[in-house]
């Protein structure tokens, strides 16, 4: 089995076993499918605008929490087998109001066709045992300890991974067994649970005692995609599950969809063993999401410049944040995909249209001339990391596509139906939305000092940790959109 294949294994049994573990996840999928179903009846090939109806509904995203740098790393090397790597750094300590004192990556593929097959990713977070800002000396002391005495990943699971890793992928028992033994990695634990030490830690954080109140780590939720998550949040509302109280991200709104979309139902009582007797905790949750358009460096600028401008507009109204928010979209995001690519902010990738040589062999040879010069433009500024849909400078010669106003650039191009523009989709996460939906799942907000400083984390911690390099997902999707325009030159001139 390949990797993808080992992956899309690996995705199906996690999320079989979830639906066993957590039954209301299984109706989750079920609306879910029903929902993307209608939306594709409804809007018929546009809805596959971000992904076909394929990819959408196989698609899962998963979270899981590790105590240690040690504990990374090893987790790292079981996704490495699978053939996901980390993407992006995300520091949820100052993200939340609630006591969240983890920092967090996402393993997933990197290769545009590897996420076709399969793009499954796991949201992963780590402690931060000496922020003081969380926990004392004495209580670090004694949490590494208890972190330290622990065995998460067996070195049989280990062992295949990096063997997969190696040889991109395992063959006959090896691959079932690493698949078999890696789910059982993230199951439920039955091993009882020291109420006093889990009491202690959750009353600094519930997120904390889910992560070193317990012997083992587990899936903390599993994420179906969906097409309208609007309509996914009424139906499962009407169904009588308890949902958290907005979806968390950008608004719902008339133009592109960008980023990231995510909503949840809430943590569940469940039972669970403690030395002390039976008890019930409430940890686990089933997140759902709605993927949108990626943007550039510029275009995440915008969304922060966005963000804040919510926030005050509703300190100063009172207004619900969905509300504002779609109100500040409206006024400031580009309403459609081409002005969206155009003003540089949302990414994208080209490619010749199937009648591109016929489209070419219709214009004067001028008019040829003209946009491949421009394509040419636009791939070298992309090379040396200007804004690849960015205008190129106009050509001296004049041709039909100059007269019109659009210009000799890769946006010429796709106005004569000679490329194709295609969103690449947001592969990631965002730390306002991933931190909104934990601190919407917890019962308690916890104990923080904000008087004390916090300890350093960044993407260079992360990835000596990991002993792994951590990618960048905005500098990824720059690389796509230059090969894209490479190719497209390559075809054209």
């Amino acid at each position: 089995m390949q990797q993808w294949e080992l992956r899309a294994a690996f995705a199906r049994s996690l999320s079989e076993m979830y639906g066993r573990e957590v039954p209301a996840y299984t109706t989750l999928l079920r609306v879910s499918a029903e929902v993307n179903a209608d939306v594709l009846a409804e809007r018929g090939a546009d809805a596959e605008r971000l992904g076909s109806i394929g990819r959408v509904t196989a698609e899962r995203h998963g979270a899981i929490r590790v105590g240690t740098p040690e504990e990374l790393r090893q987790v790292g090397r079981i996704f490495a087998g699978f053939g996901m790597h980390p993407v992006g750094f995300y520091d949820l300590r100052d993200a939340s109001a609630s006591s969240v004192p983890v920092v967090s990556t996402a393993f997933r593929p990197l290769d545009a066709g590897e996420l076709a097959r399969n793009p499954f990713r796991v949201f992963t977070s780590v402690l931060v045992t000496d922020d003081r800002r969380f926990f004392s000396a004495s209580l670090q002391e004694r949490l590494e300890t208890f972190l330290a005495r622990r065995q998460l990943f067996p070195p049989r699971v280990l062992e295949l991974a990096a063997r997969a890793e190696s040889d991109h992928g395992l063959g006959g028992s090896d691959a079932a067994e690493f698949v078999e033994a890696a789910t059982a990695c993230f199951a439920l634990s039955r091993e009882p649970i020291d109420r006093g030490w889990y009491d202690e830690l959750a009353r600094i954080s519930a997120v904390a005692a889910d992560i070193g109140g317990v012997s083992s780590t587990h899936i903390n939720h599993l994420t179906p995609r969906v097409l309208d998550i609007d309509e996914l949040y009424r139906r499962m509302t009407d169904l009588g599950v308890t949902m958290i109280d907005e979806i968390q991200g950008p608004p719902a709104w008339e133009g592109p969809d960008v980023l990231l979309r995510q909503t949840s139902f809430r943590a569940l009582a469940e039972p669970r063993g403690f030395t002390d007797g039976p008890g019930e905790l409430r940890v686990r949750f089933g997140e759902v999401e709605a993927r949108g358009i990626a943007l550039t460096a510029a275009g995440r600028s915008l969304y922060d410049e966005l963000l804040a401008e919510v926030d005050a507009r509703r300190a100063a109204s009172g207004r619900p944040r969905t509300e504002v928010a779609a109100e500040v979209w409206r006024e400031r995001l580009p309403a459609t995909e081409e002005d969206l690519d155009r003003r540089g902010l949302g990414a994208f990738t080209y490619r010749a249209a199937a009648d591109a040589p016929d489209r070419l062999r219709a214009l004067r040879a001028a008019d040829r001339e003209v946009l491949a010069r421009g394509a040419v433009r636009a791939e070298e500024a992309a090379r040396v990391g200007a804004t690849p849909s960015a205008p190129a400078p106009a050509a001296a010669a004049p041709g039909a596509l100059e007269a019109a106003g659009a210009g000799p650039d890769v946006h010429a191009l796709v106005a004569a139906g000679i490329a194709v523009r295609e969103p690449i989709v947001y592969e990631d996460f965002l730390p306002r939305s991933a931190a909104g939906i934990f601190q919407s799942n917890l019962t308690d907000a916890g104990q923080r000092d904000d008087a004390l400083t916090g300890t350093a984390r960044d993407v260079g911690w992360m990835s000596d940790a990991l002993g792994r390099d951590v990618a960048d997902p905005i500098v990824r999707n720059e690389e796509l959109t230059r090969a894209s325009l490479q190719a497209l030159t390559l075809e054209i001139s």
